[in-house]
């Protein structure tokens, strides 16, 4: 294999991955070019992005409240309220790249059309103009929430039906009876935001969800699971158990509300956090349905038994994880597996790196940031990465945790637990050289 060091790094997307990762790369004095198809950074977190990939949303609030949001040397100042909206985040991560002075690396209204690994370990990125340049790297950061996964039912609907990435506010739904088909955060949300414009509102689950207060005893819920993880240093599974707990103190039982009880343990599948989907069940704003067992024109029948008028179907069922300018016989997330040395690292790919690809057990912002910078040190040659071996032996060792620990579903696939990985992460960078 050639030496390739005297090539830049790509990356691709300026969102919040891409642009911490400039700055670990810069920090690093590692030379590089970020290409965003939109017209300034931000990515999701940017209302109505001209990129064409945000799902924000007009009432989005992010859900991890303000002192654990912040990328680690830059602190969100105390003015912020405890959770952000979208249009508080884009100004932060703004005044973020403005300050480690990353925008000036960044080609905005450019899209990347192809990666492709060339012979002797380079990669050619082929942009929409027809450009093509070689780099000794790629980061993707161009995010995976932004290709909707849909739900598929038996019968017919004869209204209208929309995913939840193209849903922005309730004034279209006035009047109308609505069904928002799946239960995490942003169907709870837009569920709350749509039943107060709504003639009707439904919430179809299959297995319902644990339902976390954003406030227990007047401070946010991940302030008292930092407490107890960070400061007592327990494991997270007891963690997650003594929130139930704590949760309980604070709501009561969600059954009393209409919201059945989950059959899985709390620690196994992500807790879906709302300060007034239980409010607003109990008000009868919004009733609590069991799966779709099939579409009937204008009314769905559940699998209860039970039958409503519909005139509009929110599918806040996810998202597929896709690339398109990535051959997929180079890398894909299919069948519930991704094959990432340390979920980041493509280990039949050198140079093939996925930055912001997971679904973490914490919040994101500073878990992408490590990432960044565990990069940036296996670029710049200060830390080493292992023999191809160790990483398959790595990767196969994280599938079996995810299997064990969490209810299968295509859902857990990215899934880390930010504490542990981070911990990872850190010892690699501190001892340079990346572990098993």
């Amino acid at each position: 294999m050639k030496d390739t060091s005297s090539l830049p790094v790509c990356i691709i997307g300026a969102g919040s991955s891409g642009v911490t990762a400039a700055k670990a790369l810069r920090e690093q004095g590692v030379a590089f070019d970020c290409y965003e198809v939109g017209s300034d950074i931000g990515g999701m977190w940017r209302y109505q992005n001209d990129n064409g990939m945000s799902s924000a949303y007009r009432s989005l609030h992010i859900d991890t409240s303000r002192r654990n949001l912040s990328y680690s040397d830059f602190p969100i100042p105390s003015h912020y309220p405890d959770f952000l909206s979208h249009f508080e985040v884009i100004r932060y991560l703004e005044d973020y790249a403005n300050h480690f002075q990353v925008r000036q690396n960044i080609r905005f209204k450019t899209r990347v059309e192809r990666v492709e690994r060339e012979p002797g370990g380079t990669w050619r990125v082929t942009l929409d103009d027809g450009e093509s340049k070689l780099y000794r790297a790629v980061l993707v950061a161009n995010g995976h929430l932004w290709d909707p996964r849909w739900a598929r039912f038996p019968g017919e609907f004869s209204g209208t039906s929309l995913h939840a990435h193209d849903y922005k506010t309730p004034e279209p739904f006035v009047g109308r009876n609505v069904l928002v088909v799946g239960i995490g955060n942003s169907a709870v949300d837009i569920a709350v935001d749509v039943c107060k414009q709504a003639k009707s509102t439904y919430i179809s689950t299959r297995r319902s969800a644990w339902i976390m207060p954003k406030y227990i005893m007047g401070y946010p819920s991940d302030r008292w699971s930092s407490f107890l993880g960070s400061k007592l240093k327990l494991p997270t599974r007891v963690v997650r158990s003594v929130m139930k707990h704590l949760m309980g103190l604070a709501v009561g039982n969600q059954e009393r509300f209409g919201v059945p009880r989950p059959q899985h343990a709390i620690w196994r599948e992500h807790a879906t956090l709302s300060q007034e989907l239980l409010p607003y069940a109990g008000h009868g704003w919004i009733k609590i349905k069991p799966n779709v067992k099939q579409l009937r024109g204008s009314e769905v029948l559940f699998d209860d038994g039970t039958e409503a008028p519909i005139d509009t179907i929110i599918y806040a069922t996810g998202y597929k994880t896709t690339f398109p300018f990535i051959d997929k016989k180079l890398f894909a997330v299919e069948d519930g597996k991704v094959d990432l040395y340390r979920r980041v690292l493509v280990p039949h790919a050198p140079g093939l790196y996925m930055v912001g690809l997971v679904q973490p057990i914490g919040p994101t912002i500073p878990l992408v940031e490590i990432q960044g910078q565990w990069v940036a040190h296996a670029l710049s040659g200060r830390m080493r990465l292992p023999e191809r071996n160790a990483m398959d032996k790595e990767i196969a060792a994280h599938q079996r945790e995810l299997e064990k620990r969490y209810v299968g579903s295509a859902r857990y696939t990215l899934e880390v637990d930010f504490r542990e990985y981070a911990a990872q992460m850190r010892n690699d960078m501190r001892t340079g050289k990346a572990g098993v």
